[in-house]
């Protein structure tokens, strides 16, 4: 069974398909934030001190850690301040987290700080980027996020991007990363603008984890780019996306009807035994007046107990 292990300095977490789903915080990240962005810049890290708190509390599972504040110059300035971003936050949280970044100089002066074993986010099919970032996954020994694209852009052929996808693997294990320590994002297209965008993700997941055995993950939230009331795609995507093999994604683990049903999935795919999580979770649950929702208490939200961004054509992107 492929495992997939990240770690802080206290907590090892797996990412495996015998496992919880693997809930990726996204919230500290600038793009399309203008306001952190622009307190990321002044030295001002409160808001990334509240998303890293309120994230963990609600029931992430790791955090994704992005600092690209700007496209000016980003290799003199991305790289200090990914630096002290990552130590501000891993010095609040337990959480694996991962380094987000598509400045090369950036990842590796993270990884040079980072406690555990980080997930390193990302590195794409294209040789230039292989070249950069699979040598430093190996000397760090940490995983990495696949992107399915290349030179030739992202593919509207769902086995394009599964040809990148075995690539950047048999590449990985060119320079000794076994498959285990490569998680693919098969890029998750908006449903909005292709109508058989899900279709498409949910056939490429079942080819990834029969073929080349390998973890997933994916920005969830690109589902639902463009259309009203996201939130409740994003919720009904979740349950079908694991289903189909996915097992973790970069999210917002801060919206309740989410987490909702990354928890019942968890359920109904037997990952929360004997619906221990869930009972913990919900056992004093009371609808809010009105019958609205009422999200469970931060306390009896946190992760799962014994587990444990950026820019176009990445992993993650705006959080929504």
């Amino acid at each position: 069974m492929t495992r997939t292990i990240v770690a802080s300095a206290t907590r090892e977490i797996i990412i495996g398909f015998d496992q919880p789903f693997c809930v990726i915080g996204e919230r500290i990240n600038p793009t399309g934030r203008k306001k952190l962005a622009a307190e990321m810049i002044e030295g001002n890290f409160e808001t990334v001190i509240k998303d890293a708190l309120e994230q963990v509390a609600a029931g992430a599972t790791m955090l994704d850690v992005n600092a690209g504040v700007t496209s000016v110059n980003p290799n003199e300035t991305e790289p200090g301040l990914l630096v002290k971003t990552l130590e501000i936050v891993q010095g609040l949280v337990d959480v694996p987290l991962a380094i987000d970044s598509s400045v090369t100089a950036a990842i590796e002066a993270a990884l040079k700080v980072a406690k555990g074993r980080p997930l390193v986010n990302s590195v794409t099919g294209e040789e230039e980027k292989l070249e950069a970032i699979l040598p430093l996954c190996a000397k760090y020994n940490v995983p990495v996020v696949a992107i399915s694209n290349d030179e030739s852009g992202i593919s509207m052929d769902p086995d394009v991007r599964f040809a990148v996808a075995k690539k950047i693997v048999e590449r990985a294990m060119d320079y000794g990363i076994k498959p285990e320590d490569v998680v693919v994002d098969p890029l998750v297209m908006p449903i909005g603008a292709l109508g058989d965008a899900g279709r498409q993700v949910f056939a490429l997941l079942r080819r990834l984890r029969e073929e080349l055995k390998v973890n997933t993950t994916c920005g969830l939230s690109n589902i639902s780019f463009g259309l009203p009331h996201r939130h409740g795609i994003n919720g009904g995507f979740i349950p079908m996306v694991i289903g189909a093999g996915m097992t973790s994604a970069i999210m917002n683990p801060c919206r309740p009807q989410e987490m909702e049903a990354v928890r019942a999935a968890n359920v109904l795919n037997g990952t929360d035994p004997n619906c221990t999580h869930w009972i913990k979770t919900y056992r004093d649950y009371k609808p809010a007046e009105g019958g609205a929702a009422q999200a469970p208490t931060p306390a009896a939200s946190s992760a799962a107990p014994g587990r444990r961004g950026g820019r176009a054509a990445r992993t993650g992107g705006a959080p929504a």
